[in-house]
């Protein structure tokens, strides 16, 4: 895959990723909770996301999904999770496979877990804190999502990494897991950087749902997403095609093509 990142727009590294080691050790798992209780049984797991069996991984991969981070909600335990999953990044473990069906995302383990930090991000977004403000439940108010906010500058450098990975569904899932960590007021001067990639790369995506989400990042920041195609109806979103990709944690409706 062509580079369309120049040296000079590479983020700085100023905030680097604690080792994945000292996250698993030095983070008082016990006091933290996740979907289920108190998290003890969270370093167990989140080692297995690199274990040599593929088994174990996918097993580890669905409890990073349905316990840490439970129908999208974020928890304490979800934090260090966020952190430990973006340090292991780099592993050459990581592109390992996981079980598939055909309801999942394509990729690695890597392109998963990209997807999996994109998704924690989706929910402390300023559209998010926005419309929790107007239910009475801002952002500011809840613990764990003011602290997923403050690791956003670390989460982007880690998948910013891999916009240009020579793997399609690891270059993909970085460019959509960087979109919404870009409301950081730090980094919004990175917007401009990532819309190439969100033009070339996720808005040719075979998935329509990635298409469709470079259309929205690019509308949203006021930049040209005429001629990419999207995909959307909400009244088909029980999808029965066994053809269609979608991941089985995104809640992304199917439809007809929608040119812009």
């Amino acid at each position: 895959m062509a580079n369309r990142v120049r040296d000079d727009q590479v983020p700085p590294t100023a905030a680097d990723l604690p080792d994945p080691r000292w996250t698993l050790t030095q983070t008082n798992w016990a006091a933290l909770n996740h979907a289920y209780g108190l998290a003890t049984d969270a370093p167990k797991m989140l080692v297995a996301l690199l274990d040599t069996d593929q088994t174990a991984r996918t097993k580890a991969l669905g409890y990073v999904h349905g316990i840490l981070h439970h129908q999208n909600t974020i928890y304490e335990a979800t934090v260090p999770t966020a952190l430990y999953a973006a340090a292991i990044l780099t592993d050459p473990r990581a592109t390992l496979p996981v079980d598939k069906n055909r309801r999942d995302a394509p990729g690695c383990m890597r392109a998963e877990l990209l997807a999996w930090i994109g998704s924690v991000a989706g929910e402390v977004t300023d559209a998010v804190d926005t419309a929790s403000r107007r239910h009475g439940f801002p952002l500011d108010d809840y613990p764990p999502a003011v602290a997923i906010r403050q690791t956003r500058p670390q989460l982007f450098s880690a998948a910013f990494a891999f916009v240009d990975d020579a793997d399609r569904h690891v270059s993909e899932a970085a460019i959509a897991a960087c979109i919404p960590l870009l409301d950081d007021a730090e980094l919004l001067p990175y917007r401009a950087t990532l819309v190439p990639p969100l033009r070339e790369v996720l808005g040719t995506s075979e998935r329509w749902q990635r298409r469709e989400r470079a259309i929205d990042a690019l509308d949203a920041w006021g930049e040209d997403s005429c001629g990419l195609e999207g995909q959307r109806n909400p009244f088909l979103f029980c999808d029965s095609d066994p053809s269609t990709d979608s991941s089985p944690w995104l809640t992304e409706d199917v439809g007809i093509d929608i040119v812009r």
